[in-house]
């Protein structure tokens, strides 16, 4: 989607405070090979449970005030907290209140992330999982 503010061809622009969101689904504003820019809403009280992303990852606060925790200490903050995470750092994100967060991934797709894989790497590690879960 190209935001309202669409200056151009040479530059796209969003209005991060008037994009209608739907909790918890997130809404992907911009993806190439450099970068992508996801717009995401969590209602009080909502979390994205701990997981990790392949890339290095900056989530920005909007509007509203979250809970940022990983293995190494946790951080709280509202409405202009930019948080940074190395490429493979587990995190958990947990919304204090209704809460409007811009979430960027570099590079994308990263390292080992199922969309840079090939086919063959992809099979091998369905392959590679399943074996896994057998008992």
């Amino acid at each position: 989607m190209r935001g309202p503010d669409n200056v151009g061809a040479a530059m796209d622009s969003w209005d991060l405070n008037t994009l209608e969101l739907k909790p918890r689904l997130p809404e992907i504003l911009s993806s190439s090979d450099a970068a992508r820019a996801i717009a995401l809403d969590l209602e009080a009280g909502e979390m994205l449970a701990e997981h990790q992303v392949r890339e290095r990852a900056w989530i920005f606060v909007v509007e509203g005030t979250v809970r940022v925790s990983t293995a190494g200490g946790e951080v709280s903050g509202g409405s202009g907290l930019l948080v940074e995470l190395a490429p493979g750092e587990r995190h958990e994100v947990a919304a204090e209140t209704k809460a409007r967060l811009l979430l960027l991934l570099t590079p994308w797709p990263g390292s080992g992330h199922p969309g840079a894989m090939t086919i063959r790497e992809k099979l091998y590690t369905r392959r590679h999982a399943a074996k896994r879960r057998q008992p």
